[in-house]
């Protein structure tokens, strides 16, 4: 697998069974198989409680930005621990569904319904009120900040295609 990633956008409310499972939204589903990846990564979000989701490329992106750490330094330690050790590999049933860990459950809430919230090279999942919430402050901070962004160079109007 080459250094593509799966592009994850949009919201979508998504049932999960008695059993944990849930539908993983079709388009996410798609954007995986866009890039090989048959494998869903999840690991939970310690500023807030949810789950985070992404695929290998972007799993082994975030391995090598902590070996990037300073090595036994308690920042290193601390995100491995969060992030590596408290990840998930999932794999999809049949009908596009996942079974979720009982631990990345608890983490963030869920019971009845996830939100399947897109951000770009990765997912989160969250219980719609907990992501309403702080969709609306994200909203207030941004606003508050007069946020803006400033778009990186497109790649190919840079070398002259």
């Amino acid at each position: 697998m080459g250094s593509l990633m799966a592009m994850f956008v949009g919201r979508h409310i998504n049932k999960i069974d008695k059993k944990g499972r849930v539908s993983v939204p079709k388009s996410f589903r798609a954007a995986l198989q866009s890039v090989g990846s048959n494998i869903l990564y999840l690991y939970p979000l310690f500023k807030v409680s949810a789950v985070e989701a992404c695929d290998e490329a972007f799993m082994a992106r975030l391995s090598a930005s902590l070996d990037d750490l300073d090595m036994f330094s308690d920042e290193q330690d601390d995100l491995a621990a969060i992030v590596m050790e408290s990840a998930h590999a999932l794999n999809f049933d049949t009908e596009g569904r996942v079974q979720l860990p009982r631990e990345i459950v608890e983490h963030a809430g869920i019971s009845s319904e996830a939100v399947f919230v897109g951000r770009g090279a990765r997912f989160q999942i969250w219980t719609p009120a907990a992501y309403e919430a702080n969709r609306a402050q994200a909203f207030e901070r941004a606003r508050a900040r007069d946020a803006t962004l400033r778009l990186l160079p497109d790649d190919d109007r840079e070398s002259g295609k």
